[in-house]
């Protein structure tokens, strides 16, 4: 049932529909799969940060992508982990940190996308321009890539946001286990016409430009491999490529699948699941993937424990 207050300063959680059979157990996966998010993320950028031999724009822009999963992480699992313990009726948050979840949320997502965008940039750079790659990826150019990976997600996410909040609002229940721009969205009766058109806008453009930057890029890589038959080359391409695309295609197909749910109100229950793996899977993944793939980082991880 929905309740209507006028901006009322405390909001309602909806509950993740988990069989109370199975509530721990999922508490535990998820409590545990945040715990290693943690410590694998913290500890990939922390190596980065004091090892100078991994002082490479590759490895720099690797610790943006765990710097992001710590800040799209660190505000939303810890209260949604608290929450599943309560009972529905004591699932309540104010309105200004539901504001500040939603934006780190946002934020998340979009920054997630536009570093994964540079990555690509830098793969295709050393691939396909190896005599060029120290000229152009200097330092200067890897901290303007940088802000701008995070500039322009502040900004889309911003203005968005700030759509969001300028109707009043005539409820109080938040269709979701955690706050989002959609289920914010949701909580105004006023014309939101604005707000679908740029929400539109925002969605389309950061996926058109993610994809086609994507395809782009790997078209480009691949014709070079093909015509210069460099077994060297190819193994380096394969290897750097293979690493990046799966990161890429895992985080783009958990937010096309919430995006697709959101379509279909009969799987709202899955909606919220798919949700909160977006945040979890991805984030845990990313550690084991590019540590795994990489000798610099397997070495020097090798030698700080040993």
């Amino acid at each position: 049932m929905e309740n209507y207050m006028y901006n009322s300063p405390t909001l309602q959680l909806q509950e993740l529909r988990i069989v109370r059979t199975n509530k721990y157990l999922i508490f535990s996966f998820s409590f545990f799969s945040y715990l290693f998010l943690i410590v694998a993320n913290v500890g990939i950028a922390v190596l980065v940060f004091v090892d100078k031999s991994l002082h490479q724009p590759m490895y720099i822009l690797f610790c943006n992508l765990s710097i992001n999963d710590l800040f799209g992480n660190s505000i939303m699992i810890p209260r949604l982990l608290v929450d599943m313990l309560r009972p529905p009726s004591e699932r309540l948050i104010s309105y200004y940190e539901c504001v500040v979840q939603a934006f780190t949320t946002q934020m998340f997502s979009t920054t997630a996308h536009t570093v994964l965008m540079i990555m690509a940039f830098d793969g295709y750079v050393a691939i396909c321009n190896p005599l060029r790659y120290a000229a152009v990826m200097t330092n200067k150019m890897l901290m303007k890539l940088t802000v701008s990976a995070w500039g322009v997600a502040f900004v889309l996410v911003g203005i968005l946001l700030g759509l969001t909040l300028r109707p009043g609002r005539c409820r109080t229940l938040i269709k979701s286990p955690y706050c989002d721009n959609a289920a914010l969205f949701n909580l105004s009766c006023e014309d939101v016409f604005i707000n679908n058109v740029y929400g539109l806008t925002f969605t389309v453009l950061l996926f058109t430009g993610s994809i086609g930057s994507m395809v782009l890029t790997y078209t480009k890589i691949t014709v070079v491999c093909l015509t210069t038959k460099n077994k060297s080359l190819n193994n380096k391409a394969l290897k750097t490529c293979s690493t990046h695309l799966v990161v890429y295609l895992i985080f783009l197909f958990s937010g096309m699948s919430i995006i697709t749910l959101h379509r279909f109100p009969e799987y709202s229950g899955s909606r919220k699941i798919v949700a909160v793996l977006y945040h979890i899977i991805p984030g845990s993944l990313n550690p084991i993937i590019y540590g795994m793939q990489s000798k610099e980082i397997k070495k020097n991880l090798y030698q700080k424990l040993s």
